[in-house]
Parts: C-alpha cells; sequence; structure tokens
C-alpha cells in the first residue's frame, strides 16, 4: 500500500512573517501575524524591505516570537510593491527554504502573496482566522456565515492571517538577531508615485474602542462625530458614500473587519456584508428603529428603540446622546 508523506514534516518546521510597514513603526496587524506563525511552533523569521527601514528592524527585534529579522533595502522598495518584494522573498525562500510565509489580511498582504504563492506554484489560503495544526487552517465563508477547516498538502504554506482572531504580539521582551540580505534586481515594471494619507485625530480604525456606522446622510455623520469624540471613538461607515468620509473609514466585507471592545451600530440593517466587519466585537450596542433588524436579531448585546421620532431628526440624536454618553461606565 503507498502512503503519501507530506514533504513539510521532513524539514524543521520554520515561518517567514512579511512585515508591514512605513519605513518608522511597524503596522499593528504585522504583530497579529506573528502571534498566528508562533502558534505553528516553528521558528519564526521577519522580513522587513524599505528604502530606510532601520528602526522598523530594530522594533521587530523585540518583539516576542521573533528569532531573526531579515533586513533588505533598496529604492526600489519604496511604496512596498509587491512587482518589487515578490523577488525578493522568493530569493528568501530559497536561502532559508521556510515551510510557511504569512502576512496579515491588509490592502498589503492580499496584494501581495497570491502574487508569491502563484510563482511557488502553490494554493494560497487567505484570511485565516485559526490554526489548528501546521498543515490545517480555518478561515471564514459566505462572509463569515460559515467556517472552512482547510488542510494543505503544499510544501510551502502561504497564507494571510486575520488580525481581529489572533492577539498583538507583546512588543518588549523580545531579542530577535538581525541579518541583512541582498536586495533583488528591480523589475521595474511599476513605479510608486505617491500616497495620501487622510489624518485625523481620532484612533485607527483597527485599534478603537468604540465604533460608529453611517446614518443617512453628511450632516447626520457630523453628530456622531461629536460623540466619537467624547468617547475618544473612531467613526466609520458600511458602505462609504461619495463624499461622506475617506474610503479607509469602510468596515464591512469589502473592508476593514474590527473587533474593539465596544461597538455602536447605528442605523444598520445587519445584513450579511454588515456583520462581517464587526461581529467578533466583544460588545455590541444596536440602535434601529426597524423591530426586524437583523443586527437585533443576530448579534444584539443591548436595543434601543426610536420609533417615536424619526431616526434622522436632531431631536431623536439628542435623546440618543444623553444616554450613549453613559455607555462606557456600563462596560468598563
Amino acid at each position: 500500500m503507498l502512503r503519501v508523506i507530506n514533504k513539510t514534516h521532513l524539514r524543521q518546521l520554520s515561518t517567514l512573517v512579511v512585515a508591514e510597514h512605513n519605513n518608522e513603526t511597524l503596522t499593528p496587524i504585522s504583530l497579529n501575524a506573528i502571534t498566528a506563525a508562533t502558534k505553528l511552533g516553528s521558528h519564526v523569521s521577519c522580513l522587513v524591505a524599505g528604502t530606510n527601514c532601520a528602526k522598523v528592524a530594530e522594533q521587530l527585534s523585540k518583539v516576542q516570537g521573533v528569532k531573526k529579522v531579515l533586513v533588505a533595502q533598496h529604492e526600489a522598495y519604496k511604496g512596498l510593491l509587491p512587482e518589487e518584494l515578490t523577488p525578493l522573498i522568493l530569493a528568501t525562500q530559497k536561502q532559508f527554504s521556510f515551510t510557511h510565509i504569512c502576512a496579515g489580511t491588509s490592502a498589503f498582504g492580499k496584494n501581495l502573496l497570491p502574487r508569491v504563492a502563484a510563482k511557488l506554484d502553490v494554493a494560497p489560503i487567505s484570511d485565516i482566522i485559526e490554526i489548528k495544526s501546521p498543515d490545517t487552517f480555518v478561515r471564514t465563508i459566505y462572509a463569515g456565515n460559515a467556517l472552512s477547516t482547510v488542510k494543505c498538502n503544499e510544501s510551502i504554506k502561504v497564507f494571510t492571517v486575520r488580525g481581529t482572531s489572533f492577539e498583538p504580539a507583546a512588543v518588549e521582551g523580545g531579542s530577535a538577531s538581525s541579518e541583512e540580505v541582498s536586495p533583488s534586481a528591480p523589475v521595474g515594471v511599476s513605479e510608486w508615485l505617491e500616497q495620501n494619507i487622510t489624518k485625523s485625530d481620532r484612533p485607527e480604525l483597527t485599534s478603537a474602542k468604540s465604533w460608529w456606522r453611517g446614518l443617512k446622510n453628511g450632516e447626520n455623520f457630523k453628530l456622531l462625530y461629536n460623540l466619537a469624540d467624547k468617547l475618544n471613538a473612531a467613526g466609520t461607515l458600511f458602505s462609504v458614500p461619495p463624499g461622506y468620509v475617506p474610503n479607509d473609514m469602510q468596515v464591512g466585507q469589502t473592508g476593514k473587519i474590527v473587533a474593539p471592545e465596544l461597538y455602536i451600530a447605528v442605523g444598520i440593517c445587519g445584513a450579511i456584508q454588515d456583520l462581517a466587519g464587526m461581529k467578533d466585537s466583544k460588545t455590541i450596542v444596536a440602535i434601529n428603529k426597524d423591530p426586524s433588524c437583523s443586527c437585533d436579531l443576530e448579534i444584539r448585546d443591548m436595543w434601543c428603540s426610536c420609533r417615536k421620532h424619526r431616526f434622522e431628526s436632531d431631536f431623536c440624536f439628542q435623546n440618543l446622546f444623553i444616554w450613549l454618553e453613559k455607555i462606557p461606565s456600563l462596560f468598563y
């Protein structure tokens, strides 16, 4: 009888985490990816590629769970373009023979790792939420309404990690070694020009404690901004209408996935694409005048009925704000 042997188990497990950063600081989701990598029980290395990323490499060397930091610096890595990073990852993989390669499920990771997997001729696994064994992973399907357990027999496992499903690795207490790796030859098929970032004094969406959802028009959304300022909360929309707020505030199936301590859903229906972005939140407060709202029926922690007043009216909002300002004392 013939028996299939997974080649991955014939060599020592080792994982490469591709770090996302801005040359100054590490992007938080990379810490979640490091935590996922440590659950494989393997030797964890981090690849930092950039134009002047020594500060990021130093930060990573102190992160618990990281054993080695690989650093590649070249002008071609400006903007972390996937066309330029892919040859570097392939060369690094050839040199160190990692069994796993991962990154966070962000625009960066989703843009880069499928290209890497294609070049390695392996099937990538996207947006994992749990690791059962070195070759078995859990991911969501149907916008989070079902879980799929996937066993991967590829010699190199390439996957992205949902940040809200793994705690961030501790940023102090580690003592990783650092090693320079040779930059790959520039591909030159694309060029980084500029990046325009909307600046805000409010917390980053993926790290805020309180969340707010959109209401009919931009004027009403300004009222939520006032309350968000008092609670030090982030404001956002499930579907970003043109001109209301920046696109990076979108949360849901086609936006960011968040899991704050307290999530306040104002005037949303709780459809599948909505729940996909926030169903892992610790406490969910749903405010809606529709008693059949699925957000209330499926995931509610608290319900505030607004049937007596039109939801978009200033009078209703003022009454809600008096009540909402007391919410943090109920949970903290």
